[in-house]
């Protein structure tokens, strides 16, 4: 399997956080858990299906956006495929497709569900394209068009989600309101507007990804990556890890699991 990203330019790096492209020539299951950001997918090889809780398959959309989410899936196709994804900023939906974020939270949506007509031109050009740089040429340019006509001014929670992705804070809300001059409950409204969750769902998340990072990290320990990613202590580390991945981190940095498949 392949599996490589790319970073965005400098200009739109508010907005995207990277690419990323997954391909592979035979049957795959991807194991989806806990993002704090949004992704759109375009499946311009194959097309995965769903695993129901009891089991069923059903088809999964060819392109379009998975919302913030903590809740846990599975998608499987039985013969090679490629997946080009755009990992963003959560801010990105209401930035680019004018609705808030938290009406895509543990849900996904089709690009021509939401786009109609310029959703389908776009999964068009980038099935068609000739290269991943051409690709990400493509959603660069959509993203511009689509902020020149929703983005104004940036409003200060938009730092706030940032700083928490990239610091892992472990500060109260209501001091991380007053860090971006906002009462505690603009800042509570705002944030689930423009991120999809709520602050403290959003940063439990966030420090749970954090601690994924550090697969094949063998030389820390469980408790050590609990210290590093601001876990108070193992037991809060392993029952965070299990809601938002569905296994113990034992097993997951074990490299043993299908659910790691992908980091291999």
């Amino acid at each position: 399997m392949y599996y490589a990203t790319l970073p965005p330019p400098a200009h739109l790096a508010h907005v995207i956080r990277f690419f990323w492209v997954m391909e592979g020539e035979n049957g795959y299951t991807h194991h989806n858990m806990a993002d704090a950001c949004v992704e759109m997918l375009f499946h311009y090889r194959g097309c995965f299906d769903e695993i129901e809780n009891n089991g069923s398959r059903t088809t999964s959309f060819t392109a379009g956006l998975h919302g913030a989410t903590h809740v846990l899936r599975k998608y499987t196709i039985d013969a090679g495929f490629g997946i080009f994804g755009v990992y963003f900023y959560p801010q990105a939906i209401p930035l680019l497709f004018s609705m808030p974020a938290s009406e895509l939270t543990n849900a996904t949506a089709e690009l021509s569900y939401l786009l109609k007509s310029a959703g389908l031109q776009l999964e068009a050009e980038i099935a068609e394209a000739k290269s991943h740089a051409e690709r990400c040429r493509i959603i660069c340019r959509f993203t511009e068009q689509r902020m020149a006509r929703h983005y104004d001014a940036e409003p200060p929670v938009f730092a706030a989600i940032r700083h928490i992705i990239h610091h892992q804070p472990a500060i109260p809300i209501s001091e991380l309101s007053k860090q971006y001059y906002l009462s505690e409950r603009q800042f509570e409204r705002q944030f689930k507007q423009y991120a999809g969750l709520t602050p403290r769902l959003f940063s439990r998340i966030i420090r749970f990804q954090a601690a994924t990072s550090f697969y094949k990290r063998d030389d820390l320990s469980l408790g050590s990556i609990a210290l590093e990613c601001g876990y108070y202590d193992q037991s809060h580390f392993i029952s965070d890890f299990k809601s938002f991945s569905g296994l113990h981190p034992k097993q997951f940095f074990s490299g043993r699991s299908a659910a790691t498949a992908w980091r291999e």
